[in-house]
């Protein structure tokens, strides 16, 4: 077994006439893993875009819809569904092992024949800790995106009520008793070392990731002197808008492209 190489792709229905949907298993962490691949089908070399989900099992799934619109602007897309989804073996672990499976997605995009060298990743909600990992450990990423998203797991727990038995389960424990597993799933003490611009886009009004995730990320990345880009909408909340989200989406597109 080799990480980061398909093992079966099988076609999805796409809503999209120019645009090929697949079920992807493929070797992470010696687990067979499901992905969705989406691909133009005019044969044509884009710049990847790993698309990394939130949630956790059914809880923010990856959804066709979502990861067409990201292909449409012109982009080979991959969505790793996380081990234990899907039918992939394991079980999640909250940005600790199952990182690999975001970072073995940006590798399969690396190889694919269609990607013109430039690998961007993106991630909603728990998906920004797994982007921000993937920027770290995965050599030449082009561009990091993360929307309302995660930078710090121990924030999570304490803003979160909802999700603590949840994060108590999975890291086994809680942040008192066991600090050290919550800053082995936190990059923030890490970001002296990426090196690929992000963009940070959250909703004021957050109430799923609060807005500090975003704030405290910022603050981080300018006192290291890295290139991040902010963009607050102080009217939202966790999901925009369709409207507001289009336009958003098509912004994003092409600040990763300029």
């Amino acid at each position: 077994m080799k990480d980061a190489t398909i093992i079966s792709k099988q076609r999805y229905p796409s809503p999209h006439p120019r645009l090929t949907v697949s079920l992807v298993t493929y070797w992470s962490d010696g687990l067979q893993v499901k992905g969705f691949m989406v691909e133009p089908n005019d044969g044509e070399q884009y710049p990847g875009f790993l698309y990394l989900r939130g949630g956790i099992k059914n809880v923010g799934k990856v959804r066709i819809g979502r990861i067409i619109q990201f292909a449409s602007y012109g982009f080979v897309v991959f969505a790793p569904c996380y081990r234990g989804n899907m039918g992939g073996e394991g079980s999640e672990d909250f940005a600790l092992r199952d990182r690999l499976d975001g970072h073995n997605g940006a590798r399969l995009l690396f190889n694919h024949p269609q990607v013109n060298g430039e690998v961007n990743v993106f991630g909603f909600s728990r998906g920004g800790v797994m982007a921000l990992w993937t920027a770290l450990e995965v050599p030449n990423i082009h561009k990091v995106v993360c929307w309302g998203g995660v930078s710090d797991i121990e924030l999570t727990y304490w803003e979160r009520e909802d999700l603590r038995r949840m994060l108590k389960r999975v890291v086994g424990g809680t942040p008192n008793k066991y600090p050290e597993r919550y800053e082995q799933r936190t990059p923030l003490s890490k970001m002296d070392e990426i090196e690929s611009p992000v963009l940070l886009i959250h909703g004021a009004h957050d109430q799923n990731v609060s807005v500090e995730h975003s704030e405290k990320l910022e603050d981080v990345l300018q006192r290291q002197g890295k290139p991040v880009t902010s963009w607050i909408f102080h009217n939202l909340d966790h999901y925009f808008p369709p409207a507001i989200n289009r336009r958003t989406v098509k912004q994003l597109a092409e600040w990763l492209k300029e």
